[in-house]
């Protein structure tokens, strides 16, 4: 599920909800509604959260189990 694969990658490099939550500009309440599937997650946040794990939006929706991201596009960015 989306929400595994959000945790995994989250704690992959030792952040905390806190931490996840300012790197995407929301609350730890806000990102932890998505982690716990109570919330679904909007296109846009799918995205930096995409380019910060760098991987695709296919990986984090499981349409494909290869993390590696596509290759990059020169308006890819976090902000």
């Amino acid at each position: 599920m989306i929400y595994k694969r959000l945790r995994d990658l989250r704690t992959d490099k030792d952040l905390n909800q806190t931490q996840m939550g300012k790197i995407l500009g929301m609350s730890q309440t806000g990102y932890s509604q998505y982690e716990i599937g109570k919330n679904d997650v909007p296109s846009e946040i799918l995205r930096k959260l995409a380019i910060y794990h760098n991987t695709s939006v296919d990986y984090l929706l499981e349409l494909t189990d290869q993390r590696e991201p596509y290759p990059k596009s020169k308006k890819r960015k976090l902000d």
